[in-house]
Protein backbone atom coordinates (compact mmCIF):
# COMPACT_ATOMS: atom_id res chain seq x y z
CA UNK A 1 0.00 0.00 0.00
CA UNK A 2 2.68 2.43 1.27
CA UNK A 3 3.96 1.33 -2.42
CA UNK A 4 1.30 2.62 -4.19
CA UNK A 5 0.71 6.26 -2.68
CA UNK A 6 4.57 6.65 -3.62
CA UNK A 7 3.69 5.78 -7.14
CA UNK A 8 1.19 8.13 -7.02
CA UNK A 9 2.56 10.77 -5.19
CA UNK A 10 5.45 10.46 -7.82
CA UNK A 11 3.28 10.55 -10.93
CA UNK A 12 1.30 13.19 -9.69
CA UNK A 13 4.31 15.19 -9.28
CA UNK A 14 5.55 14.52 -12.99
CA UNK A 15 1.49 15.38 -13.99
CA UNK A 16 1.55 18.73 -12.37
CA UNK A 17 4.75 19.49 -13.75
CA UNK A 18 4.51 18.30 -17.21
CA UNK A 19 1.12 20.60 -17.48
CA UNK A 20 3.01 23.76 -15.61
CA UNK A 21 5.91 23.41 -17.86
CA UNK A 22 3.96 22.80 -21.72
CA UNK A 23 0.76 25.25 -20.36
CA UNK A 24 2.39 27.93 -22.44
CA UNK A 25 2.50 26.40 -25.68
CA UNK A 26 5.33 24.85 -27.43
CA UNK A 27 8.49 26.73 -28.84
CA UNK A 28 9.16 25.68 -32.30
CA UNK A 29 12.26 26.46 -34.82
CA UNK A 30 12.72 24.52 -37.96
CA UNK A 31 15.95 24.94 -40.23
CA UNK A 32 16.47 22.90 -43.25
CA UNK A 33 18.92 23.20 -45.93
CA UNK A 34 18.74 21.06 -48.66
CA UNK A 35 21.53 22.14 -50.23
CA UNK A 36 24.51 22.04 -46.92
CA UNK A 37 22.38 18.84 -45.45
CA UNK A 38 21.52 20.89 -42.42
CA UNK A 39 17.90 19.83 -40.63
CA UNK A 40 17.41 21.99 -37.41
CA UNK A 41 14.53 20.78 -35.11
CA UNK A 42 14.23 22.66 -31.53
CA UNK A 43 11.13 22.31 -29.90
CA UNK A 44 11.17 23.48 -26.10
CA UNK A 45 8.25 24.39 -23.57
CA UNK A 46 7.56 27.74 -23.69
CA UNK A 47 7.57 28.51 -20.37
CA UNK A 48 11.88 27.43 -20.31
CA UNK A 49 12.55 30.42 -21.97
CA UNK A 50 11.47 33.26 -19.24
CA UNK A 51 12.60 30.84 -16.21
CA UNK A 52 16.21 31.06 -18.67
CA UNK A 53 16.58 34.81 -18.65
CA UNK A 54 17.01 34.29 -15.09
CA UNK A 55 20.27 32.39 -15.22
CA UNK A 56 21.76 34.94 -18.16
CA UNK A 57 24.53 36.67 -16.97
CA UNK A 58 23.09 40.13 -16.66
CA UNK A 59 25.80 41.99 -19.10
CA UNK A 60 24.33 40.15 -21.79
CA UNK A 61 20.58 41.30 -20.72
CA UNK A 62 21.36 44.48 -20.18
CA UNK A 63 23.45 45.13 -23.65
CA UNK A 64 20.21 43.93 -24.85
CA UNK A 65 17.88 45.87 -23.20
CA UNK A 66 20.25 48.72 -24.60
CA UNK A 67 19.48 47.94 -28.11
CA UNK A 68 15.64 47.17 -27.83
CA UNK A 69 14.48 49.11 -24.69
CA UNK A 70 12.89 51.83 -26.39
CA UNK A 71 10.96 48.92 -28.23
CA UNK A 72 9.74 47.00 -25.57
CA UNK A 73 6.67 48.51 -24.28
CA UNK A 74 5.40 49.00 -27.92
CA UNK A 75 6.51 44.83 -27.88
CA UNK A 76 4.36 44.15 -25.20
CA UNK A 77 1.35 45.85 -25.89
CA UNK A 78 1.80 44.19 -29.53
CA UNK A 79 1.57 40.48 -28.15
CA UNK A 80 -1.37 41.43 -25.47
CA UNK A 81 -3.41 42.74 -28.49
CA UNK A 82 -2.44 40.33 -31.20
CA UNK A 83 -3.75 37.64 -28.42
CA UNK A 84 -7.89 38.72 -29.63
CA UNK A 85 -7.07 38.09 -33.34
CA UNK A 86 -6.11 34.17 -32.44
CA UNK A 87 -5.76 34.24 -36.39
CA UNK A 88 -4.61 36.88 -38.64
CA UNK A 89 -2.01 37.69 -41.39
CA UNK A 90 0.05 40.05 -41.74
CA UNK A 91 3.24 39.65 -44.29
CA UNK A 92 2.75 36.95 -47.38
CA UNK A 93 4.82 38.00 -49.89
CA UNK A 94 5.70 35.83 -52.95
CA UNK A 95 8.38 36.14 -55.52
CA UNK A 96 9.44 33.68 -57.91
CA UNK A 97 10.26 30.59 -55.77
CA UNK A 98 10.48 32.62 -52.31
CA UNK A 99 7.73 32.85 -50.17
CA UNK A 100 7.43 34.69 -46.60
CA UNK A 101 4.77 34.53 -44.45
CA UNK A 102 4.08 36.09 -41.03
CA UNK A 103 1.13 35.06 -39.34
CA UNK A 104 -0.85 34.42 -36.24
CA UNK A 105 -2.70 31.33 -35.29
CA UNK A 106 -4.22 29.58 -32.33
CA UNK A 107 -1.83 32.57 -29.92
CA UNK A 108 1.31 31.64 -31.81
CA UNK A 109 3.29 33.96 -34.01
CA UNK A 110 4.33 31.55 -36.77
CA UNK A 111 7.14 33.04 -39.20
CA UNK A 112 7.58 30.54 -42.60
CA UNK A 113 10.07 31.40 -45.07
CA UNK A 114 10.60 29.27 -47.83
CA UNK A 115 13.27 29.25 -50.54
CA UNK A 116 14.59 26.80 -53.13
CA UNK A 117 17.00 25.30 -50.82
CA UNK A 118 16.17 26.16 -47.88
CA UNK A 119 13.49 26.25 -45.58
CA UNK A 120 12.71 27.90 -42.28
CA UNK A 121 9.43 27.43 -39.64
CA UNK A 122 9.07 29.21 -36.33
CA UNK A 123 6.07 29.30 -34.27
CA UNK A 124 6.51 31.28 -30.85
CA UNK A 125 3.81 31.30 -28.63
CA UNK A 126 2.38 35.11 -28.00
CA UNK A 127 2.43 34.97 -24.05
CA UNK A 128 6.15 34.11 -24.06
CA UNK A 129 7.03 36.72 -26.01
CA UNK A 130 5.18 38.95 -23.53
CA UNK A 131 6.73 37.21 -20.41
CA UNK A 132 9.89 38.19 -22.06
CA UNK A 133 9.04 41.64 -23.09
CA UNK A 134 7.98 42.49 -19.34
CA UNK A 135 10.79 41.04 -18.19
CA UNK A 136 13.52 42.72 -20.40
CA UNK A 137 11.01 46.11 -19.47
CA UNK A 138 11.74 45.79 -15.81
CA UNK A 139 14.97 45.80 -16.48
CA UNK A 140 15.02 49.34 -18.29
CA UNK A 141 16.53 52.23 -16.58
CA UNK A 142 13.87 54.85 -15.20
CA UNK A 143 14.28 57.71 -17.74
Amino acid sequence: MLLAKLALGFCSTIAVAGAYTFHDGILRVEDESISGGRHVHVWLPAAIVPMAMQVVPSRHLNHAVAQVGPWLPTLRALTKELKHYPDAEFVDVEDGRQHVRVHTEHGKLLIDVTEPDETVHVACPLSMIEEVSSQLEARTPAV
